[in-house]
């Protein structure tokens, strides 16, 4: 008869569960060709956390959340706050995370003072122990909740949209094939004359077309607004029109004024946005001219105009004798008398396809779309000249055709390529809601023209000073809650801003959606 024993050595505590010993006998005397006894390790699986990194709370709540955590083993799990800026504002209840003391979002405990607490969590099966950081961020009572839905369809690749400056409540939205479009909000009627046809005098391959508008700050008064153009010749236009004085729903295309003019290398990377800043200066976003890998160093050459952010004065004009040429230079440009190109207020950028103004502060946010693997949102804070963003030395926090420099920026906020929840493509940058949705109130909201995914970080708890880059555990994947009620957003294009601050978005396949409190 044949017998198969398995027995487990007493081993002292060091080596305890780390070996077992078989033995197989023949027989049940044994004998002497009975083989020796035949050692090897035993792996053990560390366990595994599945709970969220963050989470946001109620003001006034106790209980944070349920660790959730796993182990292959299936080993008793032991749970600990092990450390963290805030862990004393902390308990344990079991595997529960919760307040010592019930929060208040208007007096906050934690350690920056900004509602969002920081605490270490700890799991371990008794022999490894993984650990997890989790950010618990308070929120005001939610009295209501966001939605989003669909104004209109059927424009043709629209860009951008925003409010109409007429005090009419009504929008303009751009499309890339030339057309600026009249929109009523309230009906979601489109206008069937255009406000202005640039058509005919624009290229719009590629990238390439009616990239970005801008109000005049006295548009009301003056009735000047200003394009972002490739021209017939593929380069980019700076554009300024006037309003019929007898019909205000048209502009006068015979007005059309060149007031700046820059060579574009290729047909990508034209960058488009422009804007006006609380210094009623005239900012305009601009790519690193095309190609892999910016070909021409331009991004790091602050004697170009390409990669870079560039802030003219429209209202003025230094060069009378250049008819492109129709505007001054701020005295405070941090080129403006040498060192570089005298219109660049920052470089260093790859293609910021879209920016905007945080009214309440007067800070430049811009999406910059990455290269291959990090798509970023760069900050200027009101004010702040000269500040180099770091491509094509760096994509977003990491090293592409160099090393990081003491004098680069570094986003303040990054995420990476992929297909997941957290990641995208190809960011397109958004805008710090200051509208009447109390919950939204400084979320910076910006999202993936490829994904598809829109997140949030909330802005009035980052210093817009510092280089400290936000994690994507940091963000609010807002894409299941901005779904729409009809329609899908299938290559978001922009986020807009109303006269009232209402905040619209864009598709490339023809909606205009706006966001709601329900």
């Amino acid at each position: 008869m044949l017998l198969l024993l398995r027995a487990v050595l007493r081993l002292p505590p060091a080596l305890a569960g780390s070996f077992v010993v078989s033995l197989l006998l023949v027989g049940c005397s044994g004998g002497d060709d009975a083989p020796a006894p035949v050692f090897g390790p035993v792996l053990n699986s560390a366990p595994v956390i599945e709970s969220a990194s963050s989470v946001s709370v109620e003001s006034g709540t106790i209980e944070v959340l349920e660790v959730l955590a796993s182990d292959a083993e299936a080993d008793a799990l032991a749970f600990e706050i092990s450390g963290g800026a805030d862990a004393g504002q902390f308990e344990l209840a079991g595997a529960v995370v919760q307040f010592v003391v019930a929060p208040d979002v208007d007096t906050p405990m934690d350690s920056d003072a900004d509602n969002r607490y920081e605490i270490t969590l700890s799991v371990s099966d008794g022999q490894t122990s993984v650990t997890q950081d989790l950010i618990i961020e308070v929120i005001g009572l939610a009295s209501s909740t966001v939605s989003v839905r669909r104004l209109a369809s059927g424009f043709d690749q629209p860009l951008f949209v925003t409010g109409s400056g007429d005090g009419s409540g009504r929008l303009l939205v751009i499309e890339k094939t030339g057309l600026v479009r009249i929109l009523d909000p309230a009906t979601g009627d489109i206008d069937p004359v255009p406000l202005l046809d640039l058509s005919a005098s624009i290229t719009t391959d590629g990238e390439r077309g009616l990239l970005g508008l801008a109000l005049a700050p006295d548009f009301a008064e003056s009735g000047q607004l200003y394009v972002n153009v490739t021209n017939l010749d593929g380069d980019t236009e700076i554009r300024r029109y006037e309003r019929s004085a007898t019909d205000p729903d048209q502009a006068i295309l015979s007005s059309g004024d060149v007031i700046l003019t820059f060579a574009q290398l290729a047909s990508n990377h034209n960058g488009g946005w422009i804007g006006f800043g609380d210094d009623g200066f005239l900012y305009v976003a601009a790519g690193d001219g095309g190609g892999a890998g910016d070909p021409g160093n331009h991004g790091q050459d602050s004697a170009t105009l390409l990669g870079a952010i560039l802030r003219i004065d429209p209202s003025a004009d230094d060069f009378p004798a250049d008819p492109d040429r129709d505007y001054a230079v701020p005295a405070d440009n941090p080129f403006s008398n040498a060192g570089g190109a005298a219109e660049v207020f920052a470089y260093g950028l790859r293609n910021p396809f879209r920016a905007s103004f945080d009214s309440a502060t007067g800070n430049l946010y811009i999406g910059d779309v990455g290269q291959g693997a990090v798509e970023e949102i760069d900050v200027i804070p009101r004010a702040v000249p000269g500040l180099n963003f770091g491509w094509n030395l760096l994509e977003g926090t990491e090293e592409f055709a160099g090393s990081a420099a003491a004098d680069l920026r570094a986003p303040v906020a990054q995420y990476f390529h992929g297909s997941g929840p957290l990641q995208g493509n190809s960011v397109t940058g958004g805008i710090v809601y200051r509208g009447s949705i109390g919950q939204l109130q400084g979320e910076y909201l910006f999202g993936d023209f490829i994904s598809n995914n829109i997140f949030s970080f909330n802005v009035d708890g980052i210093d817009a000073n510092a280089t400290t880059t936000l994690s994507t555990a940091q963000f609010n994947v807002r894409t299941e809650e901005f779904a729409p009620d009809v329609g899908s957003i299938d290559g978001l294009t922009s986020f807009g801003e109303g006269d009232n601050g209402d905040v619209y978005l864009t598709d490339i396949d023809g909606e205009v959606f706006v966001i709601e409190e329900s």
